[in-house]
């Protein structure tokens, strides 16, 4: 994929990212802006990951560690197809897969339940671990805070 490609992408996560914090009229948008070119990046140069099939025991993980970035998750994840980008609109809405933090038992392509300052990286941690100790070839990725 070419660098206009991804920042065409990338584009069009900033753009879910808007129509999901507009939707719910709530949220962070700043930090999730900032994250948008790092999360295409991840998802539709770098990672192995496949939406038809987002629990492959393969797959690349990717756990957001500062978890008021989800609407970032959010819409790199419906832009590369792991559910439809109308979907964005429902963003904090009651009864929505797309809560304020990321669920993993909610919404596909979700790897770890995150929210609280400092949380992923110690399970991001613990995945690559685990993939090392069972001689699993996938990778793990993590995106933290400053505050972190």
């Amino acid at each position: 994929m070419t660098d206009q490609e991804l920042a065409k992408i990338a584009n069009e996560v900033r753009r879910g990212i808007v129509t999901g914090v507009h939707a719910a009229k709530s949220g962070h948008p700043g930090g999730s802006l900032g994250a948008a070119d790092i999360m295409t990046y991840l998802y539709f140069e770098e990672m192995d990951v496949d939406p038809a099939n987002p629990s492959r025991a393969e797959r690349d993980r990717f756990v957001l560690s500062k978890g008021h970035c989800a609407p970032a998750l959010y819409a790199v994840l419906a832009e590369r197809g792991f559910f439809p980008k109308e979907e964005l609109e429902t963003l904090r809405h009651i009864g929505s897969r797309l809560q304020g933090h990321p669920n993993m038992n909610d919404t596909p392509g979700v790897d770890m339940s995150t929210g609280s300052l400092g949380q992923g990286i110690s399970a991001a941690v613990g995945m690559a671990l685990a993939a090392k100790h069972w001689g699993d070839s996938y990778r793990v990725y993590t995106l933290l805070g400053d505050g972190e």
